[in-house]
């Protein structure tokens, strides 16, 4: 019986013998509730929209060479999925991994213990999962900054954004988007900034009026040395 048919109810009472019941979904054990496993596309889109956002991240690239890293007595080479060059640490090697991957990671002891994994040549090594790419209330930040990625801010509004946080240092959200006077949403126009890489907002607190935000180094050189 086709798909359609399975689903159609009258059908179910054409078919002798069985009841409704009979083809219900088990319910969940109480106390136990279901959740769906997050496919790693899906990771990896969270991982790149929290490396456009941290502005502690400074250079990110995909599938570096393999690397030599310790496995108990052995060492293995291991081709780690990113490397991120970072402004506290030159080398960051991470792996994106599903769910359902991790207990056949070869580095999954480590992960679960929470110890670190150092390669030969000092970078070190991590895993994000659904766990850790997913937590709150980061991930939540992330999403309301990238919702407002197609948000059209005039150069007006750019200039005194842009200017009133020069003359600042760090100002309070409510405070910047006060300063869009050509936009429908200020707050929008302020995190759109953000996604372009102008301006940084703690992604790992929730966004709220006394939100800090700043100027982020011009991911080119000034010629004009501001």
């Amino acid at each position: 019986m086709s798909t359609p048919a399975l689903l159609d109810s009258s059908a179910l009472l054409e078919r002798p013998g069985q009841r409704r019941s009979a083809v219900r979904s088990p319910s969940p054990r109480r106390g136990a509730p279901l959740v769906a496993a997050v496919p790693r596309q899906a990771l990896i889109a969270d991982f790149l929209a929290i490396a456009a956002l941290d502005p502690g991240v400074e250079r990110l690239k995909a599938a570096p060479a393999p690397i030599r890293l310790p496995l108990g007595d052995a060492v293995i080479e291991h081709a780690a999925d990113f490397e991120q060059v970072r402004t506290d640490e030159p080398g960051l090697l991470v792996d994106v991994v599903a769910e359902a991957d991790l207990s056949r990671h070869p580095f999954r002891t480590a992960y679960v213990a929470g110890e670190p994994v150092v390669a030969e040549d000092g970078r070190r090594f991590i895993i994000e999962s659904a766990a850790s790419l997913r937590a709150e209330p980061r991930i939540s930040t992330v999403r309301l900054i990238m919702a407002c990625r197609r948000t059209y801010v005039s150069a007006g509004d750019r200039v005194r954004i842009l200017h009133h946080l020069d003359e600042c240092g760090t100002g309070r959200l409510v405070d910047c988007a006060g300063m869009a006077i050509n936009a429908q949403d200020g707050v929008a126009a302020v995190l759109a900034l953000a996604v372009e890489g102008l301006v940084a907002v703690d992604i790992g607190r929730p966004i709220l009026p006394e939100t800090a935000v700043r100027r982020r180094p011009l991911p080119y050189p000034d010629p004009f040395g501001f």
